[in-house]
């Protein structure tokens, strides 16, 4: 039986051009990509505002996590996409299925099938070699978020990030909510057992956990895969959201994804054990109500 895993692209009809024949063009390979199949798992630290159709405009929902990242051990063969502008082109690729769940509650929290891209230079339009991610996730959002790999050697560094919301055009938030004090009470943040083990420099840095998951590792060298749904720096990408989400003109959305960016770490840790590690960071920007509400996940996964 076939199964989905098994899929491969396999040209066909390759567009008719004069002299010499051009024949099929040749896929990139996954390149800097190459590290990502097999099985991945770990744990991290999801931060979300969620919309509140109470008293209070907002939610600030907390959740240590526990995370399955599979991608599919071989890659999807070559992806022709016929060129007007320029020659036909080819890529190549890796299917993946994302499951995170809350780990203190036990309860699911997202689901995200999707693919990463090895895409070759192009010159119309004039664009380096490239990565992408193209994500679907159950709330009713898509997403294609593109960007660039690079292999450096050592540690990967984490720039700190914040959940300081701000006016819709006017960011980053310069100054914390109420509910990002962990020592305020409040009936809008997560409390009870699903608070456990959530700190307070979790809340002002998620991605110190990041930090946390590579003491006493000595990583040799780190591929980065750096992708976003912005238009800068690469041409292409965006968001799409479902009727709901984007709401009605008149009240504004009611959860609408407007921004996508996420950095993705392969590590190769030589010490105290070899092995292989992901981590990510990822920030999702979600405009309610005027304001623009920061949804950052951070996780570290080793390969099973």
């Amino acid at each position: 039986m076939t199964t989905f895993s098994d899929f491969r692209y396999t040209p066909v009809n390759p567009t008719p051009a004069p002299e010499p024949p051009p024949g099929e063009p040749q896929a990139p390979g996954l390149g800097l990509l190459a590290g990502l199949p097999g099985t991945w798992k770990g744990a991290g630290f999801n931060a979300i505002w969620r919309p509140s159709h109470s008293t209070q405009d907002r939610f600030l929902e907390l959740n240590l996590t526990a995370e399955t990242l599979e991608f599919d051990d071989q890659d999807l063969g070559s992806i022709p996409n016929r060129g007007f502008m320029q020659d036909d082109m080819a890529m190549t690729g890796v299917r993946y299925l994302q499951r995170i769940n809350d780990a203190n509650l036990h309860a699911g929290l997202h689901l995200e099938p999707g693919l990463w891209l090895n895409i070759p230079a192009t010159t119309a339009p004039a664009v380096v070699p490239s990565v992408a991610r193209m994500a679907s996730i159950p709330h009713g959002t898509t997403i294609v978020a593109q960007g660039t790999a690079a292999s450096v050697d050592g540690p990967p560094q984490f720039t700190p990030v914040d959940l300081n919301p701000f006016v819709v055009g006017a960011g980053p938030g310069t100054a914390p909510f109420p509910e990002q004090n962990l020592a305020a009470p409040t009936a809008f943040r997560t409390a009870g057992p699903g608070l456990t083990g959530i700190t307070q420099a979790m809340v002002d840095n998620p991605n110190s956990v990041l930090a946390a998951g590579i003491e006493g590792k000595t990583i040799s060298n780190t591929v980065v895969l750096s992708v976003t749904t912005s238009s800068t720096p690469i041409v292409g990408g965006g968001v799409a959201n479902t009727a709901f989400l984007a709401g009605v003109p008149a009240g504004g959305p009611n959860a609408d994804a407007v921004l996508v960016t996420s950095t993705f770490w392969i590590e190769t840790i030589s010490a105290p054990e070899p092995s292989m590690q992901l981590q990510y960071t990822q920030t999702v920007l979600l405009n309610f109500n005027g304001v623009s509400w920061p949804h950052i996940t951070v996780a570290t996964l080793t390969r099973q």
